[in-house]
């Protein structure tokens, strides 16, 4: 028997090996791509937008107040009725500025917490994953889906002293009923879409259809999460979740369509429609399950991240199922 060396090296105390496998290329590509949406474009650019809007600005403010004053000389009912209608206009568009503030603000709160929370679980730092979680806690304060999770991480929340463990017992305690309902909220879209595409015969309802789902889709998984983003907000995180899929690659997705495809069914085999149904299904499937990784405040860890095969499946389970029935039934 060969004698144990104490100072041999502690295998416990070696590096981690790097992660390997589809989900750890989808997550950094996913982070690389969230990097590259968020990044400002150069100082030139930013300078002419600034100088381009501010010239329409002052072109339309000068405008109207002309139009006014042009009123109040012809007609002084007139031109009192205009200013109230200027007036209130710029008040309209100072509410609807202050929520796209607000939204934008709410959407950088969600990104910072998620690049302390990776940050924390890297460095095991304990304290950071606690303030982490303390942030986790205040932004869900006042959601009723997330109560029975608060106290239970509340109760075991200071038994627990590894930053890992910590930050998974808050991801499973709160995100978990959140990540159910975004899933249902994506597999509601992938199935609208899906009927939509293989029942409806008018030229570009699909196309419409999903856009509109995908937009909508968009901007409930954000509030889902807490991003109560606006019309800027989900215009700006619908630009990050094309740049992740760009990131994650056309290979991933050719396959997820495929084994998409091959789950839909006979009749989703042998018919262009309802094919076409489960291709545009599995499509929205997937900008649905991007849009929760990036609104997510931490990153799939602890519980697994969905799949886009799995999803489509639930979502189109017996629709086509019904219409192959439908079909066998017919003389």
């Amino acid at each position: 028997m060969q004698e144990y060396d104490g100072d041999a090296a502690d295998p416990g105390l070696a590096d981690a090996l790097p992660e390997h496998g589809a989900d750890a290329g989808a997550a950094r590509a996913l982070n690389t791509a969230a990097v590259l949406a968020n990044r400002r474009g150069s100082g030139f650019t930013r300078f002419a937008l600034w100088v381009f809007g501010s010239l329409f600005t002052l072109i339309l403010s000068v405008s109207a107040w002309n139009f006014v004053i042009g009123l109040f000389s012809e007609n002084s009912v007139l031109g009192w009725v205009a200013f109230v209608l200027l007036m209130l206009a710029l008040l309209v568009v100072l509410v609807v500025s202050a929520r796209e503030v607000l939204a934008f603000s709410r959407m950088a709160r969600l990104d910072r917490l998620r690049v302390n929370a990776a940050e924390a679980r890297m460095a095991g730092d304990l304290k950071a994953a606690r303030a982490v979680v303390a942030s986790l806690t205040s932004l869900y304060a006042d959601r009723a889906d997330t109560a029975w999770g608060r106290a239970r991480l509340a109760e075991r929340g200071p038994e627990v002293f590894d930053a890992d463990a910590m930050l998974s017992l808050a991801e499973v305690e709160l995100l978990a009923p959140l990540d159910r309902a975004a899933l249902a909220e994506v597999e509601a879209a992938a199935r609208q879409v899906a009927t939509v595409t293989a029942f409806v015969p008018l030229a570009l309802a699909d196309v419409a259809t999903a856009l509109y789902s995908n937009l909508k889709l968009i901007r409930r998984l954000s509030q889902i999460y807490g991003g109560r983003s606006g019309s800027l907000g989900s215009f700006r995180l619908m630009r990050r979740v094309f740049s992740a899929l760009l990131g994650a690659g056309a290979i991933a997705l050719a396959d997820d369509l495929v084994g998409s495809v091959a789950s839909g069914g006979l009749l989703a085999k042998i018919s262009r429609r309802f094919g076409e149904g489960v291709v545009n299904g599995a499509l929205t499937a997937r900008v649905g399950l991007a849009a929760m990784e990036l609104s997510r405040p931490m990153p799939f860890v602890a519980l697994p991240r969905p799949g886009t095969s799995a999803t489509t499946s639930r979502a189109l389970a017996g629709l086509f199922g019904r219409a192959e029935k439908a079909d066998e039934q017919l003389p």
